[in-house]
């Protein structure tokens, strides 16, 4: 098959794109590089003009005054130039609502495009869409990423700006339309399922894809110091969780200073992010989610011990125990306080945890096995 894959956020395109070229698909990715995380594509849309030095001046002057990111507008144009080569593919995968990350009506435009010149268009679920926003705002789930908001944190309400966009008359356009032409609606992990689960286009949850021929596992052995790795995203902080993690880890960081050494870095690039988890022995991942994400995902392929999403219906979907494969970190800082001194104190934990996470991503997660149930689902859909 000749598959398009549009949009990329967490790498889970270019995993998908190596499974199913050990297929023997042909395969094509086109993305923006989602900013700083800089993601490769086959064809980039990544703005360059309204990102140099000459096109930042008037793109934070326009910002300023009309409140929109010109950088956005430059994605548009850059795919609407390169649209004429995305036709006659088998199969169009959609990252997100908005894989193209341009404005509202030329974001439609541009995806009108793509069906007209192409069989068979999926969408994945693996963020914030409509779908996810008005679940998240029904206040249905113990917690959610929008805890932050909805608790009124003034330095927090920014972070969620966008997430109305998505509810927003614009979006909703968008959202309406793909809804009638898809063939399908897929979840990428179990934090999804919920918002999809009665929906007709709901087709299922496809795991997260890791190239985890591609990682080496490095034995969670402690020799010295144990490294805690904290990679801060000050975009999504709020949503993560990651002030319950900061918190907890100053009272560590007191507690046991001759025995740890902590790494906490802000906004790098996803090749740098890789570099200082393989350093790690603990990554704290995330606060307020249900399952992994795809960090989490390579850290635990790594053999690390990850503090992300293992909740209960996460246990109870793949038959795990409690604190097999990650730990489930939850917004409290005494008890995060409490899962990483008894890590700490008994690094033997660290080892079995390690080695039954790269056990766990090698058998649910492997990106050939994945790519075959993509496959198997855009062929009966």
């Amino acid at each position: 098959m000749r598959i398009l894959l549009v949009g990329e956020f967490s790498r889970l395109h270019n995993s998908l794109k190596e499974g199913l070229l050990a297929l023997g698909h042909e395969v094509v990715t086109v993305n923006n590089g989602d900013g700083f995380k800089n993601f490769p594509a086959d064809i980039s849309i990544r703005a360059r003009f309204f990102k140099s030095k000459l096109g930042n001046i008037p793109r934070q002057i326009w910002f300023r005054i009309f409140k929109y990111d010109l950088a956005l507008l430059e994605h548009g144009i850059r795919f609407w130039m390169v649209s004429k080569k995305l036709k006659n593919f088998d199969v169009v995968q959609l990252i997100n609502e908005s894989p193209i990350q341009t404005v509202s009506k030329l974001e439609l435009f541009l995806l009108k495009r793509i069906f007209k010149q192409n069989q068979k268009v999926f969408l994945l679920c693996c963020g914030i869409d409509f779908m996810t926003v008005t679940h998240l705002l029904q206040k249905k789930e113990r917690y959610s990423v929008m805890n932050a908001y909805f608790e009124n944190i003034p330095e927090a309400q920014k972070q969620f700006d966008y997430f109305f966009d998505f509810i927003a008359p614009p979006h909703q356009k968008i959202h309406t339309y793909l809804y009638e032409n898809i063939r399908g609606v897929i979840a990428s992990d179990i934090d999804y399922v919920a918002p999809l689960i009665e929906n007709k286009k709901y087709l299922g949850i496809l795991a997260n894809p890791i190239n985890t021929d591609k990682i080496v596992p490095i034995e969670n052995i402690i020799s010295n110091r144990i490294i805690i790795f904290l990679g801060i995203n000050t975009g999504n902080s709020y949503k993560k969780g990651i002030s319950y993690f900061e918190k907890a880890l100053e009272i560590i960081q007191e507690k046991y200073s001759e025995k740890i050494e902590i790494i906490i870095t802000k906004d790098i690039p996803y090749s740098d992010y890789q570099k200082h988890f393989e350093k790690a022995h603990i990554l704290l991942d995330q606060v307020y989610g249900y399952d992994q994400g795809f960090n989490a995902l390579e850290a635990m392929a790594k053999g690390k011990v990850v503090f992300t999403g293992a909740e209960t219906e996460f246990l109870n979907h793949y038959h795990l125990h409690e604190d097999e494969v990650a730990i489930n970190a939850l917004a409290d800082v005494n008890y995060l306080v409490e899962k990483l001194s008894y890590l700490i104190e008994n690094p033997k934990e660290m080892e079995r945890i390690g080695k039954n996470a790269i056990q766990f991503v090698r058998k649910e997660h492997h990106y050939i096995e994945q790519a075959k149930k993509y496959v198997a689902v855009w062929e009966t859909n």
